[in-house]
C-alpha cells in the first residue's frame, strides 16, 4: 500500500531516446539515494555534475547533473532530487533498476508527485486540475486557460470570495451574539448585506462564463449536416486535410457519425460528418438519420450544406448555410456561403465565418471555470449567497447558516472538503512522473 513514508521515483521527462532524461525522486530517502549513487549530496538547489554508480557493484551507470531540493521548499513539500541523465533507453533503465533496489524506494504511481504536492499544501485542487489540463492541452486556447488555472487564477478568486464571506458572517454573528450590547452598531446586518450583494454578483459573473471555459477545455463541436450528396464528406476531408471520410456519388454512403479532431483559430474542434437527412425505408439509414439530427442539434455550431439551397429543418435553423457545388452554376441565396470544394471557391470565406463563430463561443481571456465539478460547486455557493441576501425576518441565524454553506461550497472548489473521490478520478489521468 502506497504511503507518504515511501520515497518515490519516476522518469519525469519524455519517453527515451531523448537528449536528456530527468528522473525525479520525492520522499524522506531522496537524499540518501543521491548519496548512494553520487557519493555525496549537492548543496540545495545547486547542480552537481558527476558519475552515478551502482552502489552494489561500483559500476558507473552514467555521468549526470544532480540537484537536491530539501523540503518543505520543494515542488512536493518533501525532499526532492532530480537526476539529469543522458536520454538513452539503457541509461534510464539502469538508473531506475538501481533506484528500485535501494531501501525505502519504489516506483511512483500515476500522478503521485502531484498528489503529494496537494497533500502538503503546495497546490490546491483547482490548480491540480489546471495542471492536468495543461499536460493534455493541444491548442493555444487550451494552453492559456490551463496555465491560468494551474497558476492559481481561480484559487485566488476563491480566496477573495471566501474572505468576503468571512467578513459578512462575522457581521451577522455579531448582530446575533451582541444585539443587546450598547456599543454594538444597529446596522450590522445592513453592512453584511452590502458585502454579500457584490460578492454574489461576482460569483454569478464567473458562473456565466463557465460554458465558454468548458468549451475551450473539451473543444467545440461542429456538425456538418444536410441532404445526401450535398458534399458533406468532401468538405470534412478538405477541412481535415486528409481523406478521413469515404466520398461516393451513391446517396446514403455515410450511415454513422464520423468524428475528426482538428484545430481552428487556436481552438480545439471536433468535426462531425453526419448521414444525409432524408426520408428512407432502409432501417439502417433511418437510424443514421436519427443520430445525425441528434448530434447536429447538440453541436455548438452546425454547417448546413445543400446543393439546391434548400433550407435546414427548424431544429437547425441557427446553422451556417452553405450552398455547395457552386462551380456547377446557379445562384447563391442571400445569407448563404457559396462553396466549391473542387475549385476552392468559398473555402476561405467559410473558414473565416467558422473562426468568427468560434471566437464568439470560446475566445477571449481564459475563463475562471473550466470543469463541471467547479461549476456545480460555484452554482451551489451562488445559490446560498442569493438566499443570504434576502430578508429573514430577524432570524439572522438562518442568514449565517447560508453564509457558512456558501463558504463550504467554495472550499469544495479548491479541495478543502469532500475531495478524496475527486482526487482518485483525477490522478489516474496523470502520467507516472507528474
Amino acid at each position: 500500500m502506497a504511503t507518504f513514508e515511501d520515497t518515490i521515483f519516476a522518469l519525469s521527462s519524455g519517453r527515451p531516446p531523448s537528449g536528456v532524461a530527468v528522473v525525479r525522486l520525492s520522499g524522506p530517502a531522496a537524499g540518501d539515494a543521491v548519496r548512494a549513487l553520487l557519493g555525496d549530496l549537492p548543496p540545495p538547489r545547486f547542480a552537481r555534475y558527476g558519475a552515478l554508480r551502482d552502489p552494489a557493484r561500483g559500476e558507473v551507470l552514467d555521468r549526470a547533473l544532480v540537484l537536491f531540493f530539501p523540503g518543505p521548499a520543494s515542488t512536493t513539500g518533501e525532499d526532492v532530487a532530480e537526476l539529469h541523465l543522458h536520454g538513452g533507453r539503457a541509461v534510464v533503465a539502469a538508473v531506475l533498476r538501481v533506484l528500485g533496489a535501494l531501501p525505502g524506494l519504489r516506483p511512483a504511481e500515476a500522478g503521485e508527485f502531484t498528489r503529494r504536492a496537494f497533500a502538503r499544501g503546495k497546490m490546491d485542487l483547482a490548480e491540480v486540475e489546471g495542471l492536468a489540463d495543461l499536460v493534455a492541452a493541444e491548442t493555444e486556447a487550451q494552453r492559456r486557460q490551463a496555465l491560468a488555472l494551474a497558476s492559481g487564477a481561480l484559487s485566488r478568486r476563491i480566496a477573495d470570495w471566501r474572505a468576503g464571506l468571512v467578513q459578512a458572517l462575522a457581521l451577522v454573528e455579531a448582530s446575533i451574539d451582541f444585539s443587546d450590547e450598547g456599543d454594538v452598531p444597529d446596522d450590522l446586518v445592513a453592512e453584511a448585506q452590502a458585502v454579500i450583494g457584490p460578492l454574489a454578483a461576482d460569483v454569478a459573473a464567473a458562473l456565466s462564463d463557465a460554458d465558454r471555459g468548458e468549451r475551450v477545455r473539451a473543444g467545440l463541436t461542429v456538425a456538418i449536416a444536410g441532404p445526401p450528396n450535398a458534399g458533406k464528406s468532401t468538405l470534412l476531408n478538405r477541412l481535415a486535410g486528409r481523406e478521413a471520410a469515404i466520398v461516393s456519388p451513391v446517396p446514403g454512403t455515410t450511415r454513422d457519425v464520423l468524428e475528426v479532431h482538428l484545430e481552428l483559430a487556436g481552438q480545439a474542434v471536433l468535426l462531425l460528418d453526419t448521414a444525409g437527412l432524408r426520408e428512407s425505408v432502409d432501417m439502417v439509414e433511418q437510424e443514421g438519420v436519427r443520430r445525425a439530427l441528434a448530434r447536429a442539434e447538440a453541436a455548438d455550431l452546425v454547417l448546413w450544406l445543400s446543393e439546391a439551397g434548400e433550407p435546414p429543418p427548424a431544429a437547425l435553423a441557427r446553422a451556417i448555410r452553405v450552398r455547395t457545388k457552386a462551380d456547377l452554376g446557379g445562384g447563391v441565396p442571400d445569407g448563404w456561403i457559396g462553396l466549391s470544394t473542387h475549385t476552392g471557391e468559398g473555402v476561405e470565406a467559410l473558414l473565416a465565418c467558422l473562426e468568427t463563430e468560434a471566437e464568439g463561443l470560446a475566445g477571449g481571456e481564459p475563463a475562471l471555470v473550466s470543469r463541471e465539478r467547479q461549476r456545480l460547486a460555484l452554482a451551489e455557493a451562488a445559490g446560498h449567497l442569493s438566499r443570504a441576501a434576502g430578508d429573514f425576518g430577524g432570524q439572522e441565524e438562518l442568514r449565517a447558516e447560508e453564509l457558512r454553506l456558501a463558504a463550504r461550497a467554495l472550499d469544495r472548489v479548491i479541495g478543502r472538503v469532500d475531495v478524496e473521490d475527486v482526487l482518485d478520478a483525477l490522478f489516474v489521468t496523470f502520467c507516472i512522473g507528474k
